[in-house]
Parts: C-alpha cells; structure tokens; sequence
C-alpha cells in the first residue's frame, strides 16, 4: 500500500530573487571542526573508551584539525573527564582549540565551564531549538521566550569566562533546527545572541546554521545561508558555520553550495558518521576541493591510516565504495574502463593537470598504489589484464596479444567465476605459452655462420623423443623456422615482437621477452612467446610455443 503522499509538503524557496550563490566558486579551505568525539561519538552502538578518544583526538590532530568538539561534558562523568584528562595531561596542541557543547541550561553551561578550566583556549557551544514545531509543541514557549533562554545562556556563559581569564573563551551558538526556522526569526535570535556577547571583529561569535535534519534541496539551504550572510548584523564580527546532517543524502552538496554562500566554516564527521544518516563527510568534502585544486588544508595523504583508526575507534565498517577511501574505489572490473585507465596512466604526465579517465583523483594523493586499480573478473577486458600484466611482471603485450590473451582469461572466469588475481592472470599465461605440455620442447640451441646465412641446431624433444634440427636462414629466428620446416613444419611468421621485461618497481638484470605472432593453413593464427635473459633464446622459445600453439603437433611427430 503507498503512502499517501499529502501528508508530505514541499519545502517553500527562499525569496531571494538576486541570489549570487550559484555563480560563485570555492577558492580556499574553510575552518574546518571535527565533531567526531561528540556528535560522532554519540552516534555509535558503543560510544568510544578513553583510549579511543585519546587515539581519534591525536589522529585529527595529525590530519590538521585546528578545532575539535571534544565532549559534552555535562553529559556523563566519562565525558567530562575526558576533556580534563586532555587538558591536565598537556594533550592539546597549542595551536588546536578544543570545543565543548551544551544545552541553554544554566546548571549544564556551569559544569561545561568547569570542565575547561586551565585549557589555553576553547569555544563553548551552546544551543536551543528555535523553530515553530519545537517551540509550540515541545516546549510551549513563544518567540520572545526562546530568544531570552539563548540570551540568558549567552551572558551567563560570559560572567564565567570572565572568571577564567588564564582561557580564551569563544562563543559559538546554534539556533537547533535552523533549516526549520522562519528565516526572519533565525536572524533575530542570532543578532541577539551576538549582542548579548558583545560581538566585535577582534572577538567574533561563531553562529552555527545547521541542517539538523535534512528536509529540502541542496539550493534550498544555499539560499538561507546567503540570506543570513547578507541580512545578519556585526557581520564582521560573526563567522558563519554550517553543520549538515545528511537524512537526504546531500550533506556534502549542501555544505559546498552552503560555502558559496558565504559560510566561513564547516562542522562534521570522518567518513560522515554521525546521528541517524551521518553528518557531512570532512573527507569527502576536503577531497572534493583538493580534485578543483584548492588546497583543503586537511592531511588525508595517507588515507588508508585514517581510515583503519576510524574502524577501530569507532566499531564501523567503511563501506568499500566510499568515495576516496573505500578498499574499491580506485578498482575497475569494466573491460572499457581498464582500457581507458591504463591508456590514461600512460600519457599522464607528471607536470601537468590530472586526466586519467574514470579516476577523479591521482591514487597516490591519498597514499593508495596503482597496484589495486584494475582487477580482473568476467566483466574485465584486455586493457586491464594487459595492465596487471605489465605492473605486476613486466610484461608489455602486443595488441593483439592483448585480445588473444584477454579470450583466456575471460573462459577462466566464465567457468570458476569470481575475480582473478594479478597471480592468477600470470598463471595463466605462463600455462598457455610458456609451460606448454604440447609435442615440442624447447632444449638448447647453437648458432653458427654459414656465408651470408645464419645456421642454428636446434635440439628439442618431440613427443618426448630427441630430436637434433638444423636449419639456416637469413637471422635466427628465420634459420630456426627453416629447421623447424625440415621436421615437417609448415607454419610462417607473421610478426616479432621483443622487449625487456622489467616489473616496475623492480632493479637489476633484465630478462627478455619475445612474441611471435604465426599462423599455418587449416590452423589460423595465434601468439607464442618466450622469456629468457638471452633474447636470441627467447626467441627461439616464442616460436615453438606458437607452433604448439597452433596445433599442428601431429604434423611433426608423423614428419619425424
């Protein structure tokens, strides 16, 4: 049965008629606050232990947080005494301002002071919801009664700051459930909160806007942070915060349309934890920017770390499609995408813009190798098995090689499904023509000169019996063709191919590596190759593994 939809409404748009939002774009990082240690905090089954908070607090710093809402320390006596164990241990970073949150409730803004005393600096924010279903049908309280309980808060909270004057006090406060509130009474709860603290440039008020709950477009939100950016009084003496939840899944889109707005600073989480659906993910957020080229000020450079340390702190999985961070992001199992990576990687330039297809951003920027970037399974193509090919054992394939080879791999995992390694894939070739039990078998050879002629014995076994071939030709390859011919071979070559094979990463003594494309009548055509440090052995080997590869095996065993 569907829900009828009349019991949903539309969220009304802003009258902003000159909205200026939409042509702007992100120039620079905003100050950046992680409320992982409280509002992540309280998402979890099972909140975090003092060792997971000491570990998160230390990581966020190392990432370059400059403020972190530590506690809400009038919450649970775990909660304020964290925030002491953080100051009396000498755990902050001078240049890192930690934040505390409590409710407009003069006994629960007492004991959040108390839990900052002796800290260098720290921002105290306080909140109370301000919108018309909270105010009439929670608290039963009219307008002028919500704007004296934020102000009452406000002042309180300065007497006891005055009273601390070893700690820099700085205010932030929250109108709860802003994207609710009628605009014009959001603007006048804030300038009387700014007010009320004696707002000035050189003592700005931080006004926290946030989507509490997610209830309209992206744009929507745009145009109530421009409103207040351009109708708020002491702007000068305010910085703007967003803080989007993402019940609509549009946190990070809110946040970055809310910034061309006018926002000074963001709140949220790592990886976008946080209450119901999360809040904004820093991470994705950051890295968003750094793809535009703005520097996100946030270190992610080694995001595999980060994100093993959220795991644990926080007993959640990343899910492995996470933008940036999840274990498959930079995976393509898609043949046509392998293809364009691997064609991309390879006209990539260091000194110039980014542009590899499919791959928004250099993996090595957040610390992740190529290594997992192209996987093989049933839906993979040549590209990316002649990638792994390459990276993993050096081995640069012909073209054709290349879709020869790729018909193997695909039959492979079409009969055992499931994905196949860069291991499994070198298996395989090794198998299909290198290791082949077909009748010849390669066993040594001797070149010698014959006037202008190039003479080769040849010794191999065929069907398991010795045999000792001559032959002479125009170069080895041609004489070993023409002793193969005295057998009873009837094949010719079509192209050759050698290359040194060096796996990347690796130093030391090249091997090489031959390819040999033949074909013979009545057998088609197909590829042999051959690796040896001789490359006049490696050829020699291509060719009889592309003479048992064609088949016409029975032809020299009846011939011999």
């Amino acid at each position: 049965m569907q829900p009828s939809q009349a019991k949903y409404v539309p969220f009304p748009p802003v009258n902003l008629v000159d909205r200026q939002w939409p042509g702007r774009t992100i120039t620079q990082a905003p100050i950046w606050m992680s409320t992982d240690l409280r509002d992540g905090n309280q998402a979890l089954f099972e909140p975090m232990n003092a060792e997971k908070k000491m570990r998160m607090f230390k990581t966020l710093c190392a990432i370059g947080f400059k403020e972190i809402e530590i506690a809400f320390p009038s919450a649970s006596e775990t909660e304020f005494g964290f925030v002491r164990q953080l100051i009396e241990g000498g755990h902050i970073p001078d240049d890192v301002r930690i934040e505390v949150l409590t409710q407009a409730r003069e006994h629960l803004i007492r004991r959040t002071m108390e839990s900052v005393k002796g800290a260098k600096q720290a921002i105290v924010h306080v909140y109370n919801a301000t919108c018309k279903t909270f105010r009439e049908n929670v608290f039963g309280m009219s307008k002028a009664e919500v704007i004296a309980m934020a102000t009452d808060a406000v002042r309180h909270i300065r007497t006891l700051a005055d009273e601390m004057p070893e700690t820099e006090i700085t205010l932030e406060y929250s109108p709860e459930l802003f994207t609710a509130t009628e605009l014009d009474f959001a603007k006048e709860v804030c300038d009387a909160v700014t007010a009320a603290w004696g707002a000035t440039p050189e003592r700005k008020v931080i006004l926290n806007l946030p989507t509490t709950v997610e209830i309209a477009t992206p744009n929507i939100y745009a145009d109530q942070i421009e409103w207040m950016h351009r109708n708020l009084e002491r702007r000068d003496s305010v910085l703007i915060s967003l803080h989007p939840h993402n019940d609509r899944g549009t946190a990070v889109a809110a946040a970055e349309l809310g910034l061309m707005a006018g926002a000074d600073r963001v709140e949220g989480c790592l990886f976008g934890n946080g209450e119901r659906t999360g809040n904004v993910d820093l991470v994705t957020l950051a890295l968003n920017m750094h793809t535009q080229g703005v520097d996100p000020q946030l270190d992610f450079s080694d995001i595999n770390a980060v994100a093993r340390t959220f795991e644990h702190c926080t007993q959640l999985p990343i899910h492995p499609r996470h933008p940036y961070v999840g274990d498959l992001v930079f995976t393509a199992f898609s043949g046509s995408h392998q293809d364009a990576i691997k064609k991309g990687f390879a006209a990539q330039k260091a000194d110039e813009p980014w542009t590899v297809p499919y791959l928004p951003i250099d993996p090595a920027d957040v610390g992740r190798s190529y290594d997992s970037v192209i996987r093989v399974n049933s839906q993979s193509g040549k590209g990316g098995i002649a990638y792994l090919m390459e990276t993993e054992h050096g081995i640069v394939m012909p073209r054709r090689l290349q879709v020869e080879f790729s018909g193997v791999v695909q039959k492979h995992t079409d009969t055992h499904g499931g994905e196949v390694s860069a291991n499994d894939i070198w298996a395989l070739f090794s198998t299909t023509y290198l290791e082949s039990t077909a009748a010849i078998r390669y066993r040594e050879h001797h070149l010698f000169e014959h006037g202008q002629q190039q003479g080769i014995r040849l010794s191999v076994d065929i069907n398991g019996t010795p045999h000792l071939l001559t032959g002479e030709g125009n170069g080895p390859i041609n004489a070993a063709m023409h002793a193969l011919q005295s057998a009873g071979i009837q094949a010719q070559v079509r192209s050759y191919e050698e290359r040194s094979m060096v796996p990347m990463g690796e130093d030391g003594n090249a091997r090489a590596c031959a390819f040999i494309e033949m074909a013979a009548s009545g057998c088609g055509e197909c590829y042999g190759a051959g690796i040896d440090a001789n490359i006049v052995t490696a050829s020699i080997k291509a060719l009889i593994s592309g003479v048992n590869r064609l088949g016409i095996a029975r032809h020299i065993g009846q011939a011999a």
